[in-house]
């Protein structure tokens, strides 16, 4: 029989928000313990974009898996965030934009830009699950690897797939199984399977999770 996955202690003020953007939801997000795993398994509230992240990028914990969600919503998002670079708020509204793509920019633009800049800022509430507060490893997300230190595990891998050519869902979902202490080893293996298909990468993925001796939880990792 398969034990439910508790949900953590919601603040009143923010029942039905997303402990990763802070943006309305109405769903959870099952973030399922393994060896590697300093916390117990546990859910999060999340919305549906949010959702569909952190199950691509579950690392090995659920702030590691924050990181890479908040790493992911700027990247889908960096025009938006750009609008904040490049305008004021009053430079926008004293444009001279005539054409009608430019009237809607000028609208909705700084808008755009402050939805994604809150969205990427927003700070999750500590996790405390039956009144137990969790010790956060966050101020441990540094990680250095060869000689170089990325501010965060994601961006590890993010570097590793972008310069190696790897398919980046599944080195992170290697590294979930055998943890961020045997990265090199993740990478190895990933270069190793550069051409494999679907099928081959997840037959790899349960013979890790035998040697780990666990069952694998993330058979969606992409």
């Amino acid at each position: 029989m398969t034990l439910s996955i508790p949900l953590i202690d919601i603040p009143f003020d923010l029942r039905h928000t997303c402990w990763f953007c802070a943006e309305p939801c109405d769903a959870h997000f099952e973030y399922h313990a393994n060896n590697h795993t300093s916390h117990p398994s546990l859910s999060v509230p999340a919305c549906k974009e949010c959702l569909k992240l952190a199950k691509q990028h579950k690392l090995t914990s659920i702030w590691e898996c924050q990181v890479a969600v908040k790493d992911e919503l700027m990247r889908i998002y960096a025009k938006h965030l750009a609008i904040g670079i490049n305008w004021t708020e009053q430079e926008l509204i004293d444009s001279e934009f005539s054409c009608k793509v430019f009237e809607g920019f000028k609208k909705s633009g700084w808008m755009m830009y402050l939805i994604a800049r809150d969205r990427v800022n927003a700070p999750s509430w500590p996790i405390v699950i039956d009144g137990v507060p969790l010790e956060s490893d966050q101020v441990n997300s540094n990680f250095e690897f060869d000689g170089v230190k990325y501010p965060s595990l994601s961006k590890a891998i993010s570097h590793y797939s972008e310069t190696l050519g790897l398919d980046k869902l599944f080195l992170q979902a290697v590294v979930s199984q055998v943890g961020r202490a045997r990265f090199g080893y993740a990478v190895r293996l990933c270069r190793i399977n550069i051409t494999s298909n679907k099928r081959v990468k997840q037959e790899v993925l349960k013979d890790l999770a035998i040697e780990q001796g666990e069952e694998l939880s993330n058979s969606t990792w992409f």
